[in-house]
């Protein structure tokens, strides 16, 4: 019982719908016609602005009428409000083609189809850019129904439009073998003019790797920022880009129109060279970037719905028209490019505005009409980059020539003065022999004067240095035989090369034996004065195995600390020696005590430490080493 009634609720449905058919002529499917494109002012349409109708309410009750909207306008679209709209169709089962039904435009938010069925009822199927692409029945950016033709039959269909933004509500009926012509034509057009796009962005990318110039970047920013504004409109972003995030659809037109806008003043500015050319129009495109992204931002935040609205961004492409006649005006000529460019694009919105008013009937060329202006844009703007380049390319060549000429003259200038200066020269060259001959006999005379002095300084420094041999026995006859003051023993050792000297003379005076292998071959080692085995690389230092060994203070202070050591300390105090040597007395008398450490162990073993023999003192480090190297071995 429960099952019939609804049939019957279905039926009542059904027949209420062809009540309303027969007030309106039923779309007939003929094969003679390959399609037909049903004009929203030909459509009978219920607008409901509360969006919260059903489909039963409106059929049941009385007070919800169809009517054809014949002065219907685009301008007239209410955003957010519901759009019914009721189509028969006289289904013809003898057909040949399988027919569809389609909406072209592809960025309406959602499209609620109710399709009749042979039992009166309705079913659903819902569209629209806000689900997944992959929810639609054909892969095509525009939405396509199938139309069921096996019975001869006039059947209703209605549809439920909304949107957030202009939707167009024209709709199509069309056979399968014209849509896929249609649609294969339409995709070759998008793929030519998102190829162009791609090819002229390679190829100002390899012009700005060449050049260098900033310019050929925001132009590559620009042009990518027109594809991406028209894969949205187009609805090939979201089909290829992305099909899983329809939420972006919402987004996507109004954040491509911002960057569009902005893209093209950086670029209007760097190309135009407007700060130089037009400081003050300069000025005015700096303010409309920073009061076009402020409004873009207030936008996004507040009102996301108006995000795609495009008539406030005339007022930014009408100053950048009027920037590139000024500055062309002015005598630029890479403007002239630029100016035509733009022109062709004021055309192209021209023309989309007016097929948008219903002025101009819709056409393939017409809907298509800023996708032609977008390309011939770009191809003028490449054009005006290159004649930019060929016009300095010019005047480099230009000035090249003036260089070359002047060049010429200031050879022809450099050879006169050549010959002027080799006559001058001539004549203070013979000045000059005749003042060398003088010279040459004034040498001579010289000459013989200074090798007289010669002889004589031979034999001054001969004596010298008998002097200092002899100060220096006198010295070591009172080094041996009584102590010497600070000033006296810097005689013997004035510096620590002096003292690294004496310690290599001590050390390895029989011949060089390595401590760790007993190798008797070495190099030099890293630092001077010290020796590198040929062995085992063992490198000793020249105060290793000695007293001086880890000394924190200079060597040649030290040697005088270990003379007064050894020879007994007399008449000198700690502090009185630190002070003289500028050294800390702490530093002192721990030296002092670790050469009195050494004579302690010398004397214990029967050495003489007298100040004749204070060597001994200085090499007993290594012998101590040894013996505590051996013993721990025995351990």
């Amino acid at each position: 019982m429960k099952s019939r009634a609804v049939f019957f609720y279905h039926l009542l449905i059904w027949m209420g719908s062809l009540v309303f058919a027969a007030a309106q002529a039923p779309y007939a499917l003929r094969d003679e016609e390959e399609e037909q494109n049903i004009m929203p002012n030909e459509q009978f349409i219920f607008i409901d602005t509360t969006g919260s109708l059903t489909l039963e309410e409106i059929l049941h009750s009385g007070t919800y009428t169809f009517q054809q909207q014949s002065k219907y306008h685009n301008t007239d679209f209410q955003k957010n409000a519901s759009y019914w709209i009721r189509l028969p169709v006289r289904h013809t089962a003898s057909t040949k083609k399988i027919w569809l039904l389609e909406f072209y435009d592809q960025t309406i938010d959602y499209i609620h189809a109710y399709l009749p069925q042979e039992n009166g009822s309705y079913e659903v199927t819902c569209l629209g850019d806000q689900h997944p692409f992959s929810e639609r029945l054909f892969r095509h950016k525009n939405f396509e129904l199938l139309i069921d033709t096996r019975k001869d039959t006039v059947l209703v269909y209605y549809f439920k439009v909304q949107s957030h933004e202009f939707a167009d509500l024209r709709i199509a009926l069309r056979s399968v073998n014209r849509f896929v012509y249609y649609a294969l034509n339409e995709y070759l057009l998008f793929g030519t003019f998102y190829g162009m796009i791609i090819i002229i962005a390679l190829y100002n990318f390899l012009v700005y790797l060449a050049i260098r110039e900033i310019k050929n970047i925001y132009y590559i920013c620009y042009i990518l920022s027109v594809a991406g504004y028209a894969l949205s409109l187009d609805g090939i972003g979201f089909q290829y880009l992305w099909p899983k995030h329809p939420e972006w659809n919402n987004y996507a037109t109004g954040v491509f129109l911002y960057l569009l806008i902005f893209w093209s003043l950086v670029f209007t500015r760097k190309f135009l060279s407007t700060r130089a050319l037009a400081p003050r129009l300069d000025r005015v495109l700096k303010i409309t970037i920073v009061m076009r992204s402020a409004y873009f931002l207030i936008l996004l935040v507040f009102f996301p719905d108006l995000l795609p609205y495009r008539n406030p961004d005339i007022i930014p492409l009408a100053l950048i028209f009027y920037t590139g006649v000024r500055v062309w005006r002015n005598g630029y000529k890479p403007a002239r490019f630029f100016v035509i460019a733009y022109g062709i694009l004021f055309g192209g919105f021209f023309i989309r505005m007016l097929v948008y008013f219903n002025i101009l009937p819709f056409t393939t060329i017409s809907h298509y009409s800023l996708h032609f202006a977008f390309v011939l844009e770009m191809l003028f703007l490449t054009f005006a980059l290159g004649d930019r380049i060929r016009i300095l390319k010019d005047m480099r060549d230009r000035a090249l020539r003036r260089i070359i000429q002047q060049h010429e003259l200031n050879m022809q200038l450099k050879d006169k003065v050549n010959r002027e200066l080799e006559t001058k020269v001539m004549e203070r060259t013979r000045e000059l022999d005749q003042k060398n001959h003088e010279l040459e006999v004034s040498n001579q005379k010289l000459k013989e004067q200074a090798d007289k002095l010669n002889r004589i300084n031979s034999m001054l420094d001969l004596d010298n240095w008998k002097l200092k041999n002899a100060i220096k026995e006198v010295l070591n006859e009172r080094f041996q035989e009584k102590i010497m003051d600070y000033d006296q023993f810097k005689t013997l050792f004035p510096d620590k090369l002096a003292c690294y000297r004496f310690l290599e003379e001590l050390k390895w005076s029989d011949g060089y034996r390595c401590k760790k292998c007993g190798n008797e071959k070495y190099f030099t080692g890293l630092v001077k004065f010290s020796r590198r085995c040929t062995r085992c690389g063992y490198n000793e230092s020249i105060t290793a195995y000695t007293i001086f060994h880890s000394l924190k203070f200079p060597i040649d202070k030290a040697f005088y600390i270990a003379y007064l050591t050894v020879t007994g300390w007399k008449d000198q105090t700690i502090d009185e020696v630190a002070e003289k040597l500028q050294v800390s007395a702490h530093s002192v008398w721990a030296f002092k005590m670790k050469v009195t450490e050494k004579i302690s162990e010398l004397q214990q073993k029967g050495r003489q430490t007298t100040h004749a023999n204070w060597s001994n003192v200085i090499l007993l480090t290594h012998s101590r080493k040894a013996s505590r190297k051996k013993e721990h071995q025995q351990a």
